[in-house]
């Protein structure tokens, strides 16, 4: 055999061993792939059932506020002294002082009217937390009310619950 034909040999045989290569490269790829792919639809869908899941609780609210049942509005809340909600009138700490101002400054069904929400922008912070941006709106009796309010949300204990809440 001549050296020409033993080196076009070695050549086809380097060239088929590197396609065989290529093809392994390629399948690997492919796995990893398909793995990120599987990563981050379960994220996305994570995320969409958070977000529904802390719709539902604003919802919760909304309809025992327009009931005048502010101990069922408050379950949407972080039953903790950690618990913080800021508004106009300063800042107030823990699930029970909350409460308290809430009956202080909505004494009566009239008071409380019927509460609508638009949510403007819900974003994840972390794993278990977003933060909620929207508009509620009072519409009473005794005169409509209307404000803005950003809401953190955490997941605690499998359940979404308000930690902080800014009200103006």
């Amino acid at each position: 055999m001549s050296k020409a034909s033993m080196y076009y040999i070695y050549k086809c045989f380097s060239l088929y061993l590197l396609s065989q290569l290529n093809v392994i490269k390629m399948k690997k790829i492919l796995v990893i792939a398909c793995f990120l792919t599987l990563c981050i639809c379960n994220a996305q869908s994570s995320k969409k059932a958070d977000i529904k899941a802390i719709e539902t609780v604003l919802k919760k609210q909304r309809i025992a506020w327009s009931k005048g049942d502010l101990e069922g509005f408050m379950k949407g809340y972080w039953k903790s002294d950690s618990l913080k909600f800021y508004s106009t009138s300063g800042l107030t700490s823990g699930w029970h002082d909350t409460f308290e101002k809430y009956e202080k400054g909505y004494p009566s069904l009239d008071d409380m009217g019927t509460l609508n929400f638009i949510l403007n922008d819900i974003t994840k912070i972390s794993d278990n937390a977003y933060y909620v941006m929207g508009e509620f709106h009072l519409k009473r009796k005794i005169g409509n009310a209307n404000g803005i309010f950003m809401l953190i949300f955490k997941k605690i204990n499998g359940e979404w619950k308000i930690i902080a809440d800014t009200s103006c």
